[in-house]
This record gives C-alpha cells, structure tokens and sequence, in this order.
C-alpha cells in the first residue's frame, strides 16, 4: 500500500534562499497545477383481403420515445470538470478530509462485509472464506496502513542542496496529481476498485472508479457503497462497458490506474498520451512452473494445485498457467496431479463449493 501511495505521488522540491522564510508547499502527488426526444413514426395497416380486392390505409402517429440515457463523452467531461472543480477548491488536500474518507471506507469494509461476499459469490461463485481473505481482509490491510502512516506520508522531507545554491534549504514535498482514474479488473472486482482508490485519496486526489462489467453484481455495489459512505463531489463510480470506457478515456486525466489485459492496456496507453497523463498498468501474463524429475512429487503437485486452483479458480498473477517437465515424468505428474486435485475438490470440481468459478455464460463470451 505505501509503494502504492507513494508512486501515486509526485515529488516536487520547494528550496528558498537564506533571508527568505522556506517555502513549504503542501499540495499532494496525483497533480498537475492546470488550472423525451418525440419521434414520428408510420404505422401501416392493412385491412381486409378478398379475392377480388385488396388495399392498404397509411396512417401517421406520434409516439413518444424516451431517449435512453448514455453516458456519452458530453457527460464524461461533465463529471471530470465536476471532479476537478472540488479538488481546485483544496478540500481533497487536507489532512482531515482524506483521514475521513480512509475512516470511512473501514468502516464499509466492517459493515457491509456480507453483502461484499454475497455479490463476489453472485459473480464469480468465490467461496466465502476465500472473499473474505483474498478481497476484504487485503483491502481492510491497504486501508488501515494508510490510516496508520498518512500523516507521516505527508510530511516534506528535508534535503540537501548544492555548494552553488548556498546559503539555501530545499525540501522535498508531496503533491496530488489532481483527478485520476481507475480502470479495474474482474478477477479480484472488490480489492483491485477499491486498493487504487485508497491510494488515490491517501494522495489527495479526486477519484473516478470504473469496475469491470464482466463482475456486475461486484460493480452496482461498489457504486452503491461509494454514494453511501464517501464524498460524492470528490469519488465517483461509473458504471458500464466499452462504451463508458471509452467516454471516460476520451477526457483529460492527471493520472490513470489500469488492470487488465495488455491488449486494453495498449489502448489505454494510448488514450492517455494524447493528454500525456502518465499511466499505472497491471498487466495479465503467463506463469509456468517447472518441474524436475527428482522433487518430492506430493509437495510439488499441492502447491500446483493450490496456485492454479485454490485461489481464484487461478484467476491471479501468481496462478500457474503451465508446466514445463520431461517427457517421460509427465505421465507421472499428471496422474498425482488428478488424485491430489479430486482429494481437494471431489471427483467434480467444477461442482464443488470450494471453487472459483465464472457462472455466467454472457461472462464467458466476454473473456474469449
């Protein structure tokens, strides 16, 4: 969480001559100072047929038609003045105001931790146990360091300054960067929104949190719990899929968060140096794990399972996606593999409560 916080920020040294009172600036680092739409439609009706004739009446109606509601680029840039104009007014930069957001968001976690697990379960069929540890406790852990060390963070650190500036005092200060975004990930819905927010307020920042769709029950209360405990004029949660994305990536951003895919990550990037906003990606990879011939077989294969299958059904960084071992241990192997992996989860894992799992085909189709 501190590395976190910490590269959210960026440093800025204030240095005053001697004869001069030393300049402290306390301005925190994810910052750059910048300052019922009525539709005629035609109805054709036909009336009766015969034999010997057959007409047709055209007759005109007005209907109305609601124009649904998009959050289109028009509203995006809405939402980001909005955000821009209550971090320019200083409220989120004070000490008081991020410790209470911080109190808040625990108090969340403690709160609403059922309805949490329930909507992680609804999403991706996560056991409780695992929600719990995996998602709530990681996040209840980032929240209560930062509660524990902001006002350390905050404090300009003093150093030194050349013989050619004497008799001078420099100081390195802690600024944020302004308005930042948060494009999170399905696999872990809860910890990954909510981590970089905790960062981005730690830092002193408005905040604009877009969760993944492929987990909505994850994402409608994230939004939910977002308008019940933290200050609407500074967090905000949008809500949707590539087109909201998109709206949000087409604004100017003084810094993005993003987790994902490297395929979206290039776009992303890409989205942000038009406006040269300096971007944080946590991109998805592949991860083997070799296997001698001469390991202690049960060890090896437990942990395998326990990497690939016991956390997140392997949705994770750390999960093994492959194996790399001779051609004459694998037959071995992957025959310990299947007894360990029925002892773990039953002779039908994907039916077994103890597993991850995605529940929704729509979901399915969206990751491949």
């Amino acid at each position: 969480m501190k590395s976190l916080c910490i590269d959210l920020f960026k440093n800025c040294s204030a240095t005053s001559l001697a004869g001069t009172r030393s300049s402290r600036v306390l301005t925190y680092r994810f910052q750059r100072t910048n300052y019922q739409t009525h539709l005629p439609s035609t109805k054709l009706t036909f009336s009766s047929y015969s034999t010997k004739t057959c007409f047709a009446t055209l007759s005109t109606v007005t209907s109305e038609v609601e124009e649904k509601q998009t959050f289109n680029p028009d509203k995006a840039g809405e939402l980001v003045k909005e955000l821009r104009n209550s971090f320019n007014s200083g409220r989120t930069k004070s000490y008081e105001w991020r410790m209470s957001q911080l109190e808040n968001i625990a108090k969340m976690l403690e709160e609403k931790e059922k309805e949490i697990t329930e909507a992680l379960y609804k999403d991706l069929s996560k056991p409780e146990v695992e929600a719990f540890i995996s998602e709530i406790v990681t996040a209840k852990s980032s929240c209560n360091e930062a509660l524990k060390e902001l006002r350390q963070w905050m404090i300009p650190q003093k150093v030194n300054t050349s013989i050619t500036t004497f008799p001078s005092s420099a100081e390195i200060v802690s600024e944020p960067l302004g308005v930042v975004l948060v494009i999170s990930t399905w696999n872990f819905p809860f910890l990954l929104s909510l981590d970089p927010v905790i960062g981005a307020i730690s830092a002193g920042n408005a905040v604009v949190l877009k969760p993944s769709e492929i987990a909505p029950a994850t994402s409608s209360i994230l939004a939910k719990l977002v308008e019940e405990y933290l200050d609407n004029s500074a967090v905000k949660v949008v809500e949707g899929a590539v087109p909201e994305t998109t709206a949000l990536l087409e604004q100017k951003w003084d810094k993005i968060l993003y987790t994902g895919s490297a395929r979206i990550g290039r776009i992303v990037m890409a989205a942000a140096a038009k406006h040269l906003t300096p971007v944080i990606l946590e991109l998805g990879g592949k991860s083997p794990a070799v296997v001698h011939s001469d390991v202690d077989l049960q060890v090896a294969v437990r942990r395998i399972i326990a990497g690939k299958w016991a956390l997140n059904n392997g949705q994770a960084c750390i999960g093994v996606d492959y194996i790399i071992t001779t051609k004459d241990f694998a037959p071995k192997l992957i025959e310990a593999l299947k007894i360990e992996l029925e002892q773990f989860f039953g002779k039908d894992p994907m039916n077994s409560k103890d597993i991850s799992r995605i529940v929704s085909s729509t979901q399915f189709k969206r990751l491949t």
